[in-house]
């Protein structure tokens, strides 16, 4: 198995070396950028398995690195690294495609279990490969594709997490709490808000099938209704 490559681009000297220092005697290969340029440079050089973005950097903030990481590769996991706790800030981190936030001060310890989580689901714990329909629409959630309507629209994980999720209870209810805890591990006011946001950017994607439709049950959670079935 090869040792993980985590980017992690943040512009506190003390705060950088202690993080790379633990998360090197964890196991992972990781390459520090002070700025957000040289994290762009360094994200092409390395072609990490996840990035760790802190939000305030010079020369480059963090969601645009992350904008410009997602315009590269749609699929590597991004966990931003902030002092900030303005909900504007998280959706604003999920909607370019960030995949999760850790607020500052945080532990070494609670870090790590966040970078397995994620590395578990893409490099370390083979995913199934096997395709299904979603109506008219073929998805592959090993390469977190969707087709259809002679278009082939690239997910990022996360989306391909909650569409499969979402797919496997066809015509069903399924509680948002059940999907916090499913995808994000953990069922809070703020992962309650980002699944608004890749909620939304998943019905983008539906409508390339009409009869396709992610209905809100208020407060409740979600029903992936496919009137193909009917």
């Amino acid at each position: 198995m090869k040792q993980p490559v985590i980017l992690l681009a943040e512009d506190d000297e003390n705060l950088s070396f202690v993080v790379a220092d633990q998360l090197e005697q964890e196991g992972f290969k990781v390459v520090q950028a002070s700025d957000g340029a040289s994290a762009l440079e360094a994200y092409k050089a390395h072609a990490p398995d996840l990035c760790l973005v802190d939000v305030m950097m010079p020369r480059m903030d963090g969601f645009t690195l992350a904008k410009n990481i997602r315009a590269h590769d749609e699929l590597v996991p991004i966990l931003f690294l902030t002092a900030r706790s303005m909900e504007e800030d998280r959706l604003r981190g999920f909607e370019i495609g960030g995949d999760d936030y850790i607020t500052k001060p945080f532990s070494v310890p609670e870090l790590t279990h966040r970078i397995r989580v994620f590395l578990r689901r893409t490099i370390l714990m083979p995913r199934d490969a096997e395709k299904f329909t979603i109506g008219t629409l073929t998805f592959d959630p090993q390469n977190y594709q969707l087709e259809g309507g002679g278009h082939t629209s690239q997910l990022t994980e996360m989306e391909a997490q909650l569409l499969q999720l979402l797919a496997e209870n066809s015509n069903r209810l399924v509680k948002r709490e059940d999907i916090l805890i499913a995808i994000w591990g953990e069922n809070d006011y703020f992962k309650g808000r980002s699944l608004d946001v890749f909620i939304s950017r998943l019905r983008k994607y539906l409508k390339a099938d009409s009869n396709l439709e992610i209905k809100n049950h208020h407060g409740v959670g979600f029903t992936l209704l496919d009137r193909n079935a009917s």
